[in-house]
């Protein structure tokens, strides 16, 4: 029954603001202005876990409640009832904690960007491809960069996940301390989701994470990037392929893809500690082609000295490295996953794709 209420009051929510969700204020009301949400609580790591004594009980929970609450778009009556029907899942709280691994460069590129990947993507463009191609053409963005992101994240669709993101986000809001404010925005994204897209909360499913859909986008980067490409109503990025590949294509762009730009350019150089330096930086492009240059990196391909840089380094056999400068569409598609490696093994399957070096 409780799971019921929540359905129906999200669907009588949903109707009740779609006109502010057209006009471009989606989650707001005209009748009810919404005053800013401020800072989340702190979480109180003396709380407990909300294993124990479930959601409700839970000191944490409560302040989220009356934290949405106070910010006039949900009541907390309506929280309770949504947190009745959350389950938590224990083992999500596993695999976050299980140490990390790094691998280098050669193994992740076997398991990421291979031979079946790539062959993969190009059954997955053919099928779509009139679909995919106008979406590429309408963002400038194009087609191969599109499948080779859908291919990495979910290999085009076919793993997905299968939790519901209610569980997960609410799980690692309240039980994963070290990310906690991030989930509880998460969680507070796909509640307003929920509400704009006129579907039950609980009906959302998606990586342990709470990434869904074959782009994997979190809740916050739905609500922001998504498109509903065909107009029926629904950001379908799940199984409708134009909403996925406009959904992506929407992503980048806003992050600043620049149609006609390279991603990486192969360079030579002898190391220095003062590259090395370089190399160990937090990704951004902070330097221009030119600067390199004048440091003894020297690209394999034209490239204008005025453009930002990024220079990295893969280890492409035990103890082999090669270098690379990354371009403003490297970082863009870094945006979208912060990993060199993950960026490079895009780039590596969308070349795969179209047959031809060109990105």
């Amino acid at each position: 029954m409780k799971r019921i209420l929540w359905s129906a009051l999200a669907v009588l929510l949903a109707a009740s603001c779609s006109s502010d969700i057209q006009n471009g204020r989606a989650g707001t009301s005209q009748e009810t202005p919404v005053p800013p949400a401020g800072k989340r609580p702190v979480f109180d790591h003396a709380a407990g876990s909300v294993a124990v004594g479930g959601f409700n009980a839970n000191a944490n929970v409560q302040k989220f409640i009356a934290h949405e609450a106070a910010g006039g778009r949900f009541s907390a009556g309506e929280l309770q009832s949504f947190f009745n029907n959350v389950e938590y899942k224990g083992n999500i709280i596993n695999i976050m904690n299980r140490p990390g691994t790094s691998r280098p460069w050669y193994e992740f590129r076997a398991a990421n960007a291979g031979a079946a990947r790539i062959a993969g993507g190009r059954r997955f463009y053919t099928q779509h491809r009139e679909t995919i191609d106008a979406a590429a053409k309408g963002y400038g963005v194009p087609a191969e960069i599109i499948v080779a992101i859908i291919g990495i994240e979910t290999n085009y669709g076919t793993n997905m996940g299968s939790f519901r993101l209610a569980d997960s986000l609410s799980t690692l809001a309240f039980d994963y301390p070290r990310r906690a404010e991030f989930f509880q925005q998460e969680l507070h994204e796909l509640l307003l989701m929920a509400r704009e897209e006129k579907r039950d909360v609980f009906g959302f499913k998606g990586s342990y994470a709470g990434a869904m859909g074959m782009p994997q986008f979190m809740p916050s980067s739905f609500r922001k990037y998504a498109v509903d490409y065909d107009g029926d109503g629904r950001r379908d990025i799940w199984n409708n392929i134009g909403d996925v590949a406009a959904s992506v294509a929407n992503y980048l762009k806003a992050h600043g893809w620049q149609s006609g730009g390279k991603m990486v350019v192969p360079a030579t150089l002898t190391i220095t500690q003062e590259l090395q330096n370089i190399i160990d930086e937090k990704t951004a492009p902070t330097r221009t082609v030119g600067d390199l240059k004048r440091l003894g990196v020297m690209p394999q391909q034209v490239v204008d000295d005025n453009e930002k840089a990024i220079l990295y380094r893969l280890e492409t056999a035990p103890g082999v490295y090669e270098y690379y400068i990354g371009l403003n569409n490297f970082y863009t598609v870094w945006q979208y996953n912060h990993s060199r490696m993950y960026v490079t093994a895009v780039r590596d399957i969308a070349n795969g794709v179209s047959g031809n070096y060109r990105l």
